[in-house]
């Protein structure tokens, strides 16, 4: 069992590690809309593609939710190995091969929609569940389901979105980084803002990532945010922010040209996407929380600041599942989790890292560790990586930039 307590405030970088020994076929049926409103937005979401978001407004506004194809809308969206996933033989797109185990969804990149098993609509909530389909294969239904909860409150969506994991290999693959959700919004809305710097919820100037004459946005860009929220802006700072507790990395930008004009089946779209790396068992039940905000970027920024209003020190128990922290030459033993988590000793070189967390270095002096071992001849070695220019500034996922990154 082990447990990983700091006492006291929280905000610097710290990766914590224990070292132990194009364009694609157009949708070919028509969508299956759902709504739901108030009094400041109306939100939709479409059967036919596995209940995924395509419309989100404000009350008399036009939809900042791009559907150029079904690899776009908001939608859950998950990785893991192996890579290439070829089940049974079956041959992934040579496009979209590097991508390995990947159900998303709304459908894949033949045009296949995600099958609803199961939807309602009460007026004020939206439930979906779906069979989601793997995005690099033609017709191959994944061995899963996902399940979303849309609410309105104000001018937030409330979302739950949980992952069903039903597969019949049963390898324990590396950690891969996971899009909680991805998120596309057209043309209009381009600019990418958050927060990157050291003194978070202080009110400290926000960094446009990319803007309309940059040059920037594809690649995506890769980021750290210790605030916990990105968004896409329109030319008066006005537009959607994303909000996952906890969250510090992100990726984001925009593709395709004119940046600031298109349309919902317009191919230039905006992209952003809270990420956190994470072990997908074969039978995971995992489950996430966001918010959608819609309006200035104060509005944006001001929620998440009341959210983490009573944000704690950094604290992990294992008493349920990981708390986000993954593995390198190492496997435990397997999902569900149950009061602490299990390893065989693997060799020398083996780690065990935290998630990206942010605190103030001086506000945390004291750090704890506790965990059990059964064997005499065990040595363990703590690392604390502290915020530095990689953290600082924003990098694109592949190209000669990202390799040149400090």
């Amino acid at each position: 069992m082990m447990v990983v307590r700091c006492r006291q405030a929280c905000l610097g970088l710290v990766l914590m590690q224990i070292a132990m020994c194009g364009s694609w076929a157009a949708a070919k049926k028509g969508a299956n809309m759902t709504f739901i409103e108030n009094d400041q937005l109306r939100l939709g979401a479409d059967l036919s593609i596995g209940g995924s978001i395509t419309y989100l407004s404000v009350r008399g506004g036009p939809n900042m939710i791009n559907s150029h194809d079904w690899g776009r809308q908001i939608q859950m969206s998950f990785y893991s190995g192996p890579n290439p996933f070829e089940p049974h033989g079956k041959k992934p797109d040579k496009h979209w091969a590097q991508l390995g185990w990947n159900p998303i969804q709304s459908g894949d990149c033949r045009s296949h929609g995600s099958e609803v098993l199961e939807h309602r609509n009460d007026g004020k909530e939206i439930y979906v569940k779906c069979r989601p389909m793997h995005w690099p294969h033609d017709n191959l239904p994944a061995q899963c389901t996902f399940e979303c909860w849309y609410r309105l409150e104000s001018n937030l969506v409330r979302v739950t979105s949980r992952l069903n994991n039903a597969r019949e290999d049963k390898t324990q693959y590396p950690a891969h980084t996971q899009e909680l959700p991805a998120i596309y919004t057209n043309g209009p809305w381009y600019k990418l803002v958050s927060y990157q710097g050291e003194q978070p919820f202080t009110g400290a100037q926000p960094k446009v990532l990319v803007d309309k004459n940059d040059g920037k946005g594809w690649p995506w860009r890769n980021f750290y945010s210790p605030e916990h929220w990105v968004a896409l802006l329109d030319e008066n700072n006005r537009g959607l922010g994303v909000y996952l507790p906890g969250a510090c990395g992100f990726t984001g930008g925009f593709a395709g040209q004119p940046k600031g004009r298109g349309g919902t089946k317009d191919g230039q779209t905006g992209y952003m996407a809270p990420t956190i790396r994470e072990i997908l068992d074969a039978d995971i039940v995992y489950t996430y929380r966001y918010t959608l905000i819609v309006g200035s970027l104060e509005q944006i920024r001001r929620h998440v600041y009341q959210r983490e209003r009573d944000r704690s020190l950094p604290q992990w128990e294992f008493r349920h599942d990981r708390r986000h922290w993954t593995y390198a030459n190492i496997t435990d033993g397997g999902w569900p989790i149950r009061d602490g988590l299990q390893f065989t000793l693997g060799p020398a070189n083996a780690v065990l890292s935290s998630p990206k967390t942010f605190w103030h270095a001086e506000a945390a002096p004291v750090l704890t560790l506790k965990a059990r071992f059964q064997t005499a001849a065990t040595s363990a070695r703590l690392l604390l990586v502290p915020y530095g220019k990689l953290e600082a500034g924003d990098w694109p996922q592949w190209g000669p930039e990202r390799a040149r990154r400090p």
